[in-house]
């Protein structure tokens, strides 16, 4: 199978294709999101909530497969909206009369959250405070003082909060529970594992849930937990079974091929298992055999014994993630994103007020929500946000030109933003790769059919925002790719470095080991799939940023192998101090940005593979 470093565009184009194909739970999200959107537009037409598609935007950019995680974003930006209003009337009175202080008043704002956005695990969070109090400011140069500090923040306040009072009770009616999607995740690890044992050409599915790593879905359990959603032996067991079927998952990678027979059973067993826990019963004890005749098949038995117990096979302890990133007051980067995206959200503020085009206003909006830590991942962004925007346009001129003169009722425009938004959902349902596409495909609809408190056929608004988002794309790229560029090459070295060290510790583990070696493969095989998917994005860069080939043979080679490493030394008895010292070794000099020649393909990262575990491993680099 071809690596992804040497991708073609054909090729990347090919396998957005197979992105966009149905997936399991896609079509259940993407009709939720769509009625969401409906009910969201009636709401704000029968109540004269201006701006419809911006709220609308917000379900479809916050909107996730679990109720509770749902809910919980969305009582947090009604929380968000209200203090945001409380705090921005009194600071737009006092710079409504200096243009220079409003400006200097947005960019330090805008700097400050942009910096937690990147260095803490505030994330996209971040982002969207800054956008908001930015965008609130700019409201301050057309309208006199006392309607912005009054009516124009109510309505800002309304568009927020109407949207995520009516998502928490659609979720609460209509939603799925954590700990449901945690035994939905189980079962499809444990059909992937059968289905890897069956057939050679089925390990793409196991190995995409491996890449998945155990943390979303051990949150999930957890919050199952914390707010008694669901029995506490039932939680109990689901948290043990997350690891179980990870450590299933990995043994069956390292089976050996021409083990056929131990194949056939442990794929039966696996089929049975997965029955079970999609009826939400627990499986029962496996009829293993006497005899295995490899350490990975006799770990697979194992947890396949342990599913079947009251903790799940195991007792993990909850993890809490650290607020700031380990290099957030040491690493540049952080203070020159941030710098950054501020820049470009400016120079477009400062654009259409200068020119007075106001309709093109999310030519700011736009640097908020594409630009990202490395060059290629904030090209590639724009490439979606570009494509979604002119998909959103047609579909929304098309509407206008044969849909909308038919329509009498609120009721037929429900059904107009459903079946629209319904193929934006679809595409926003997906993998991260596209995801952001189908936002965009939506917001780029919505904005050309609603205008007003009704459908609208004027496309002179809908052309200006365009326009404003190809401007802000234009000027996000001038800056990412002219100032402080960094390329995805940069955040490949430091995934891989991540993973290196993960396995280096897995593999001087003591045999008493078995959690934290699982969880140190985990961490590996997650920053792993992260290096690969840094690689895909390398194309989208400009050539004179590029790394070179041979550099980038040399990274792909060395995520190959350490993915073959990975499985063994999850299942292994016995450390192995020479290969751990080998792994940090070359962690060490990715950590310095260097790779030298002789760590090519062929290194002893390859050439000790798993000595005395008697199982294989198999790399598996996604094209």
């Amino acid at each position: 199978m071809k690596p992804i470093a040497e991708a073609t565009w054909p090729a990347i184009f090919a396998r957005a294709i197979r992105d966009l194909g149905p997936a399991p739970g896609r079509f259940g999200m993407a009709w939720r999101i769509a009625l969401l959107c409906a009910l969201v537009t009636a709401a704000a037409m029968l109540f004269k909530i201006p701006e419809a598609a911006i709220s609308c935007y917000l379900v479809i950019f916050l909107m996730r497969p679990d109720a509770s995680e749902t809910i919980g974003q969305a009582v947090g930006l009604i929380g968000l909206a209200s203090v945001i209003v409380l705090v921005m009337a009194p600071l737009i009175t006092a710079t409504m009369d200096s243009a220079f202080l409003r400006l200097l008043v947005m960019a330090t704002v805008s700097f400050v959250m942009l910096y937690l956005s990147s260095a803490t695990s505030l994330g996209e969070t971040g982002a969207i405070i800054g956008l908001v109090v930015a965008f609130i400011m700019t409201l301050s140069s057309d309208v006199p003082a006392g309607i912005v500090a009054s009516q124009g923040l109510l309505y800002a306040w309304q568009m927020a909060v109407m949207p995520m009072l009516l998502m928490i009770v659609f979720c609460l009616a209509l939603g799925r529970s954590p700990h449901g999607l945690a035994a939905d995740k189980i079962a499809a690890r444990l059909n992937a594992a059968a289905g890897a044992l069956e057939a050679e050409d089925t390990v793409q599915a196991l190995h995409e849930l491996l890449a998945e790593g155990n943390d979303d879905l051990a949150k999930k359990v957890q919050v199952a937990r914390l707010l008694h959603l669901a029995p506490a032996r039932r939680t109990r067991w689901l948290a043990g079974a997350v690891d179980t079927s990870y450590r299933l998952m990995l043994a069956t990678a390292a089976l050996p091929n021409d083990a056929a027979r131990a194949r056939a059973r442990l794929s039966a067993a696996c089929r049975a298992a997965a029955a079970a826990v999609s009826e939400d019963r627990r499986p029962v004890v496996p009829d293993s055999p006497a005899t295995t005749g490899s350490p990975a098949e006799a770990v697979a038995w194992e947890a396949l014994r342990g599913l079947a117990q009251s903790n799940g096979g195991a007792d993990p302890a909850p993890k809490k993630s650290p607020f700031l990133a380990p290099d957030a007051l040491t690493n540049p980067d952080h203070q020159r994103y941030a710098l950054k995206t501020t820049a470009a959200a400016m120079i477009c503020y400062l654009i259409y007020t200068g020119i007075g085009w106001d309709g093109i206003h999310t030519a700011m909006i736009t640097c908020y929500v594409a630009a990202l830590g490395t060059t290629g991942e904030t090209v590639h962004k724009l490439a979606l946000r570009i494509v979604g925007c002119l998909i959103g346009a047609i579909l929304g001129v098309g509407a206008i030109v044969f849909v909308i003169p038919q329509l009498q009722s609120i009721g037929g425009l429900m059904v107009l933003v459903f079946a629209g938004i319904l193929v934006a959902g679809w595409v926003a349902a997906g993998s991260e790769r596209i995801a952001y596409a189908g936002v965009q495909i939506g917001l780029a609809f919505l904005l050309t059919i609603l205008n007003g408190f009704g459908p609208s056929t004027d496309m002179s608004a809908a052309g200006d925002r365009i326009a404003g988002i190809l401007l802000g794309n234009v000027i996000v790229y001038l800056i990412f790719t002219g100032i402080w560029p960094r390329s995805a090459i940069a955040a490949v070295r430091d995934r891989l470095e991540v993973a290196l060290r993960a396995l280096s510790r897995a593999a001087a583990f003591p045999s008493a080991s078995p959690t934290g070696r699982i969880d140190d493969v985990a961490t590996a095989t997650v920053a792993l799939a992260g290096a690969r998917e840094g690689l895909f994005l390398l194309p989208f860069e400009p050539r004179r940023q590029q790394p070179g080939k041979s550099e980038v043979r040399r990274i792909a080679a060395l995520i190959e192998s350490a993915a073959a490493l990975a499985p063994g030394l999850a299942i292994g008895d016995t450390g192995q101090p020479t290969l751990s010292e080998r792994l940090s070794g070359i962690a060490a000099a990715l950590g310095q940005n260097g790779l030298r020649s002789e760590d090519a393909p062929g290194d002893a990262i390859a050439l000790r593979p798993l000595a005395g575990n008697g199982g294989r491993a198999k790399s598996h680099v996604a094209n």
